[in-house]
């Protein structure tokens, strides 16, 4: 999963990204680079484990991070302010993008989608942009906001019912990391561990039988926490279907 220095592409959707002053902090220097596809969307193959949710989240601005903001998984879902450091070419704001996959090469942290890549340059300076190939950049971690959407459990498309269940979480909203989840077996009362399988995706070999409701650990501006989504998936889930919650990460 995940790309080298190759080509992948552009996206489409209706949810912005908006950088809060409460989370100002100091840019990071490194340097990126762009990916290629023919449609110019997302990786639907990306190593997060989004699929078609990694083409279009964020109207197509998403990108792969290098091994240390993809945090084996941990990073996925996470979002940044990109900006080129060549002021003849790029804007001040740069864009803001969604980690959907792990990629790195040539010294950088972010492979984008070529929207995403095209979006730092002046409006007239785009063609000049994508002919450096990789460019200098700066970066910082802002809170990812997702306009009229709360977070939803999506069913692996690998998922067997009734026995073997793969999750991945969408629309992660704030500054947020997922770093473990949990299933909760009425018939032990009690929370069993599921297994972060790869990227976004966390699996269990034992589904509950009826109604199936998570926690998840998370870790932002408020500390580590357990957050409990109750019966967020019905008993006669199918794969592939993703699932609303009432939930919304600050």
């Amino acid at each position: 999963m995940g790309f080298s220095l190759k080509f992948h592409c552009c996206l489409m959707s209706v949810m912005v990204l908006l950088p809060t002053l409460c989370y100002a902090q100091d840019y990071v220097k490194s340097r990126a680079t762009y990916y290629g596809s023919p449609d110019c969307l997302g990786t639907p193959r990306g190593a997060c484990g989004y699929g078609e949710f990694g083409r279009t989240v964020n109207d197509a601005n998403v990108a792969g991070a290098s091994y240390r903001l993809y945090k084996n998984g941990t990073g996925c879902g996470t979002c940044y302010q990109v900006r080129c450091t060549n002021p003849q070419l790029c804007t001040d704001n740069g864009v803001n993008i969604v980690v959907t996959d792990y990629g790195e090469g040539d010294n950088t942290d972010f492979i984008l989608s070529p929207r995403a890549y095209s979006r730092m340059a002046q409006s007239d300076k785009a063609a000049e942009l994508f002919a450096y190939g990789v460019v200098e950049v700066e970066y910082q971690r802002i809170p990812c906001r997702y306009s009229g959407y709360k977070m939803q459990f999506k069913v692996h498309e690998h998922s067997k019912y009734p026995n073997y269940l793969a999750i991945v979480i969408l629309y992660q909203a704030g500054q947020t990391e997922i770093l473990a989840a949990d299933v909760w077996q009425a018939d032990c009362k009690e929370w069993i561990g599921m297994r972060r399988a790869y990227g976004a995706v966390f699996d269990t070999t034992y589904p509950p039988s009826g109604a199936v409701t998570l926690r998840f650990q998370v870790q932002g501006s408020a500390g580590v926490y357990w957050v409990q989504a109750s019966n967020v998936i019905p008993s006669d889930w199918k794969a592939g279907v993703a699932y609303e919650s009432d939930i919304e990460l600050e």
